[in-house]
């Protein structure tokens, strides 16, 4: 009889050794199962990232030149393909996303000058640029002629639909010859790397 129990205990060990073992052998194979579950699906959930930070015109932008066909016609400068364009009167704007191009031209008695542009623009933009900041005015000299340029920053309109403000740079140039003076004014996004699209237009500006 001593030895029929001890068979029949014996054999109860082995049994639920057994069982414990398919069992943990099935909990590992769902383990794997979720873990390969999961690393699949992680590419096809990862979100897209930009080639560039906001407001940077890629370095492969392709510039062409613009002629104006009304008023003042006797200048041209560069501008980057494929932006949009709007024109009111003197002024012809090019616009992309968070950059801006507006080129105005009008007929003045006196030459623009570094004291002219702080004493009569600088005041000018602070009432019509918002939160107006940094105006800093020098004569610089581009391959046409020299320039005042006026670099300031100052608070985007709201996008109309997601009605977000962004914080522009300005570089606003001051062309000057016989009577004309041509404004050239490039912004885009603080701390954006322009200064390479920017020095292409504003290195491309030339009387005709």
């Amino acid at each position: 009889m001593k030895r029929v129990r001890t068979s029949a205990i014996v054999g109860l060990v082995l049994c639920a050794a057994l069982t414990a073992g398919c069992s943990g052998s099935g909990s590992g194979s769902g383990t794997t199962s979720d873990r390969t579950s999961s690393a699949g699906s992680a590419p096809d959930a990862a979100a897209p990232t930009e080639s560039n930070p906001p407001g940077d015109i890629p370095d492969n932008q392709a510039f062409v030149a613009y002629r104006p066909s009304g008023g003042f016609t006797g200048f041209t400068v560069k501008v980057p393909e494929g932006w949009a364009r709007t024109t009111n009167g003197a002024t012809t704007v090019f616009t992309d996303k968070l950059n801006r191009i507006q080129i105005s031209a009008a007929t003045v008695t006196t030459a623009p000058t570094a004291g002219s542009v702080t004493n009569t623009v600088v005041p000018q933009l602070r009432g019509q640029v918002s939160k107006f900041a940094h105006p800093k005015v020098s004569v610089v000299q581009r391959r046409a002629s020299t320039a005042v340029l006026l670099t300031y920053q100052g608070d985007s309109a709201a996008d109309p639909v997601t009605g977000k403000v962004v914080r522009d740079a300005f570089e606003r140039y001051a062309f000057y010859l016989q009577g004309h003076e041509v404004d050239l004014t490039l912004s885009g996004p603080v701390n954006a790397d322009n200064v390479d699209p920017w020095r292409i237009v504003s290195d491309s500006f030339g009387w005709r």
